[in-house]
């Protein structure tokens, strides 16, 4: 029986996929939404602004895991404007977005519009309205994970991210779980058993 801890959580928006945080300026840290064991350790990231799926784990090598690109990450993402196909398509074969100061090509991605909108929980800080012009959603699947990258391959394709919500690591779902709601695990090991993953 393995002595690690391994947790799930709904990354709420505004808070850092982090314990500590050494400037003076305030923030949120997950070490608030629950009483983790002291050497916990996010898997991965999730930007400030984003939220959603995200693994925790007391065991290094379970990380390496997680984080190899054999591993899925699944993307809900609201834009600004109706996305098109044309971008979809972009966006399946790889856009050119700006990293480290230099242009980079991303990889061949699964991409589609989504056709309902997604139930999430109320996001903390309001979307801009209506008035302000129409919104979609679509789903993005990489298996990479450059700094801000959803973000950065829709506004490659003319439609700027308003909210992200990862919704899948390998075939870990987040399903119905609330934001702030923290789920502990057996284990990841069959983060990547194909088998259950859904296709699309």
């Amino acid at each position: 029986m393995s002595s690690h801890h391994h947790f799930i959580i709904y990354k709420p928006y505004g808070y850092l996929s982090q314990f500590i945080y050494e400037l003076k300026r305030p923030k949120k840290l997950l070490g608030e939404l629950y009483k983790f064991p002291d050497d916990t350790m996010a898997i991965g990231r999730l930007d400030e602004d984003s939220e959603g799926l995200l693994l925790l784990t007391t065991d290094g090598m379970m990380s390496e895991i997680v984080r190899s690109k054999k591993v899925e990450k699944e993307y809900y993402v609201q834009v600004d404007g109706i996305v098109t196909q044309d971008a979809i398509e972009k966006l399946k074969k790889g856009v050119l977005i700006g990293f480290d100061g230099k242009k980079y090509l991303t990889k061949e991605c699964n991409a589609f519009i989504l056709n309902e909108i997604p139930n999430f929980p109320q996001r903390a800080k309001k979307i801009r309205d209506e008035r302000h012009g129409p919104t979609s959603w679509l789903s993005i699947t990489i298996n990479e994970g450059k700094f801000r990258q959803v973000r950065k391959m829709t506004s490659a394709v003319g439609f700027p991210t308003l909210r992200l919500v990862r919704v899948r690591i390998g075939n870990i779902q987040l399903n119905n779980l609330q934001a702030g709601e923290v789920l502990e695990l057996d284990d990841f090991s069959k983060i990547n058993d194909n088998n259950n993953i859904k296709n699309q």
